[in-house]
């Protein structure tokens, strides 16, 4: 079966993502890229412009933000997607959560299916939000309600997980309707509408701000001075010494906690019958892997770690919605290789076409936070949202 191309949109996407994501990438290009990262450099200043006014409206009262009257944690960062927001998200719903506070995660649902925009201008009618949990059964799938809705409904019971784009409106259902106490705003540094009470920011030390450059000519989605915003900082990615990052950080926050931590893999699971498989199952083992993240390479490594070969990774941009022949061509081309496994992320996993039979075992890596340094600043804000004293 040949393999199914992925959109002009895409493919885009793929290649100017790899031109802004990390210092130096662009450079020795040819003259037609150079002049369209220069168009690119362009639009970023009006891009930041655009920023700052933004804020500067906020600050001044000119713009509301809404308070729900209960906690609101904001989750979120000042680069554009890889720092692994998802296991944050996850670890303090579940922490929460097991302290008797009734939480609900509010979420856009980026890329989940929708009305075309040009319906969704011109309706009136104001829907409900999409609850993908209401705390005790799933109700929606990955397609309706985002990969990340789902994952984090799945992987969280007793956890409401509420997805709109006006995440205000998201926020008064669950409290509401759901009778939440507890508000986590997924990727909600940007979002300004709604009165935050904690702001956590995650920062990726392998590849803090990229090459500098505000969006589109780098990763930065609002200037890395914002991060004096922050109360705390999860560090993620830690494998070795970061106190250079952390200097970095301290220019722009000199008081926010920081939290050292690594998204570690935990174990494997059959993408479709979801039997459990060891870590050490990996050792010796050749395996192809199929990704749509915004930072494959570091699955991609966890699995070589592990003592795996891997000899063949298809990738597609982040948040990609697989079709059948995408996920078959990868499946079969793995067989033919003579591999293990196909092995894709958890994240992956939630947009896979459902197979009867798989001409080669199908897996995927569930991965979760392991807090290196800084645990007690995590405690701390825990405390703080349960409203429990700190004093020693």
């Amino acid at each position: 079966m040949r393999k199914a191309r992925p959109s002009g949109i895409e493919r885009l996407e793929s290649y100017l993502v790899k031109m802004i994501q990390e210092k130096g990438a662009d450079q020795d290009q040819p003259g037609g890229i150079r002049a369209l990262l220069v168009l690119l450099k362009c639009i970023s200043f009006v891009f930041a412009l655009v920023v700052h006014v933004r804020y500067a409206l906020y600050g001044f009262g000119f713009i509301r933000r809404f308070p729900l009257g209960v906690q609101v944690i904001s989750i979120g960062n000042v680069t554009a997607g890889g720092t692994g927001k998802t296991p944050v998200t996850e670890i303090f719903a579940r922490t929460l959560a097991a302290e008797g506070r009734k939480v609900a995660i509010l979420s856009r649902g980026y890329r989940r299916k929708e009305a075309p925009w040009w319906q969704r201008m011109f309706t009136q009618v104001i829907d409900p939000p999409l609850v993908v949990s209401d705390g005790k059964h799933v109700l929606l799938d990955a397609a309706t309600g985002g990969d990340e809705p789902y994952m984090l409904a799945s992987n969280l019971p007793g956890v409401a997980v509420v997805v709109d784009r006006n995440r205000v409106k998201a926020g008064r259902y669950a409290v509401n309707r759901l009778g939440c106490d507890t508000i986590i705003l997924d990727d909600g540094f940007q979002y300004q509408k709604l009165k935050h009470s904690i702001e956590v920011v995650l920062v990726d030390s392998t590849n803090p701000f990229g090459n500098g450059n505000m969006l589109p000519r780098g990763i930065l989605r609002e200037p890395a001075w914002n991060l004096r915003r922050a109360d705390i900082i999860f560090l993620t990615k830690c494998r070795g010494d970061v106190s250079a990052v952390k200097e970095e950080i301290r220019c722009y926050n000199k008081s926010a906690d920081i939290v050292e931590c690594n998204h570690t893999p935990r174990v494997l699971k059959d993408v479709w019958s979801r039997e459990e498989y060891p870590l050490s199952w990996l050792e010796g083992k050749t395996l192809c892997t199929l990704s749509g993240i915004a930072s494959p390479k570091g699955f991609e490594n966890s699995l070589r770690h592990l003592g795996a070969k891997v000899v063949w990774c298809e990738r597609y941009a982040d948040h990609h919605r697989y079709d059948s022949s995408e996920v078959l061509y990868a499946l079969n081309r793995s067989a033919d290789m003579g591999a293990d496994a196909l092995v894709t992320t958890e994240k992956d996993a939630v947009r896979f076409p459902r197979f009867e039979t798989s001409p080669i075992k199908c897996l995927y890596l569930r991965i979760a936070i392991e807090i290196l340094a800084g645990g007690e600043n995590f405690t701390q804000i825990i405390d703080r949202i349960c409203f429990r004293s700190t004093a020693s």
